[in-house]
């Protein structure tokens, strides 16, 4: 009997043999269907279907062939771990900056993400994707240990126009920092004026910079000197949820910011 790597093995080295163990398992094919489906040809197909038999992967019936049950296992975990590997190769350039400690959702969820990274010629993308995810937001919530003042500019003014819901909740030295520029303290001062906004103050350690624009979850990632690296942001279901519990938490337990603070 092929041990679980041989069988591994087995399907990696063709993608013929993937992609026809796949659409046996979505349903029945004659071996003409195959054919088209995957581009093998007719002698390469009636190999890869008597190897499948041998393995018990496939019945043949009324002149077509599908997936056994067993046929069908191997197929979908095939699939995930391909998805898995996939995940692995996108996330490792900066799998060291992820506040892994606060994760709580399965890393898959990220296969989709869309990763941003300073280059030589776009020295501050992360933060510039950032800006356009606010620019284009009904609905945002913060919740972090600073507050640019290219954030706070754009949603300051989104939200004195209407534009835009805004809640935050940050560390007191975030808040501390904008106080002491002048320039910045008004703007903070023009953001706590408007109807649509409200921030919150916490003594708390938050050991990340998250934004939730809309249904998106944006994440600064910045190494230990707290250097920015790069930036991460999914919409799926799975880590929006993460981060409106994580958000809820800080929000219930920080304090509203009044203009005394400032």
């Amino acid at each position: 009997m092929e041990s679980a790597l041989d069988e591994i093995e087995f399907l990696a080295l063709s993608q013929n043999r993937v992609d026809a163990l796949r659409y046996l398992a979505e349903r029945p094919h004659s071996r003409r269907e195959l054919v088209e489906r995957t581009g093998a040809s007719q002698p390469t197909m009636g190999r890869i279907l008597s190897d499948f038999e041998d393995r018990s992967w496939l019945v043949r019936e009324d002149g077509a062939y599908r997936a056994t049950v067993t046929g069908e296992l191997v197929s979908r975990g095939f699939d995930d771990l391909v998805d898995i590997l996939d995940t692995d190769a996108k996330l490792r350039p900066v799998v060291e900056w992820l506040p892994t400690d606060a994760i709580t959702f399965d890393l898959e969820h990220l296969t989709e993400a869309t990763i941003t990274t300073p280059s030589q010629v776009r020295p501050n993308a992360p933060v510039k994707r950032a800006v356009s995810l606010l620019s284009e937001a009904e609905d945002v919530r913060i919740f972090s240990y600073a507050f640019n003042e290219q954030n706070l500019d754009i949603v300051r003014e989104r939200t004195a126009a209407g534009d835009q819901r805004f809640e935050g909740v940050f560390s007191s030295a975030a808040i501390d920092a904008l106080a002491h520029d002048s320039h910045l303290r008004e703007q903070l001062r023009d953001l706590l004026d408007a109807d649509a906004a409200a921030v919150r103050i916490t003594d708390e350690p938050i050991p990340m910079a998250a934004t939730i624009a809309d249904s998106t979850v944006h994440l600064f990632l910045r190494d230990d000197s707290g250097i920015l690296q790069a930036s991460i942001d999914v919409t799926e279901p799975e880590v929006l949820a993460w981060a409106d519990k994580l958000f809820e938490r800080y929000w219930e337990a920080a304090e509203p910011l009044d203009l005394d603070r400032l």
